[in-house]
């Protein structure tokens, strides 16, 4: 698994907020995330229309993130910049993480969670999040994504519920709204 240390990001600096998203400074993502600061996040979920309904763009983590590797989440997820709009950062990290351009993208909620992970390191996130579709074909970064696959609504639902193991923490949460949204 790769350390926090590891991650070029580590220096980025984040927004910290209290539980209402105001925000009340900054850090660096490394610190952020060391000492389980409340800070704002991002997840999107790409959509498109399929035979059978719905289906959701799911990523799978890549081996090397230093925590959560190799579990599946949402589209692509991270942090707006200080200075940096939701809307605007997630266009920015789709294209950075999924090597795409994301289209019509809007928030459709928000949550607060915390995580603990092995390592120590915590994530303790204003989590937004935001749905969207694809623009552009996906061509995945490796350091971020090791799988990408469309799943229909259903089948996400079913595999929340069997296989939970399979997911990483946010993702519950990121999902069930999503597919509450779609209807």
């Amino acid at each position: 698994m790769q350390r926090m240390d590891a991650d070029p990001a580590r220096n980025d600096t984040l927004i910290l907020v209290d539980g209402l998203d105001n925000e009340i400074g900054s850090a660096t993502k490394e610190r952020a995330h060391r000492e389980g600061l409340l800070h704002r996040a991002f997840s999107v979920v790409l959509v498109r229309d399929g035979q059978g309904g719905p289906e959701l763009l799911l990523a799978q983590r890549a081996e090397g993130k230093y925590h959560s590797a190799g579990l599946w989440a949402n589209s692509c997820c991270s942090h707006p910049r200080v200075g940096e709009e939701v809307v605007s950062a997630a266009y920015r990290r789709v294209r950075e993480e999924l090597g795409c351009e994301a289209a019509d993208l809007r928030e459709i909620a928000a949550f607060v969670y915390r995580a603990v992970f092995e390592d120590g390191l915590a994530e303790y996130e204003y989590d937004h999040v935001l749905v969207g579709r694809l623009a552009t074909d996906p061509d995945p970064d490796p350091s971020e994504a090791s799988a990408i696959r469309w799943v229909r609504a259903a089948d996400v639902a079913r595999e929340l519920a069997e296989c939970p193991e399979r997911f990483a923490a946010w993702a519950y949460t990121v999902l069930a709204l999503v597919l509450k949204e779609l209807g």
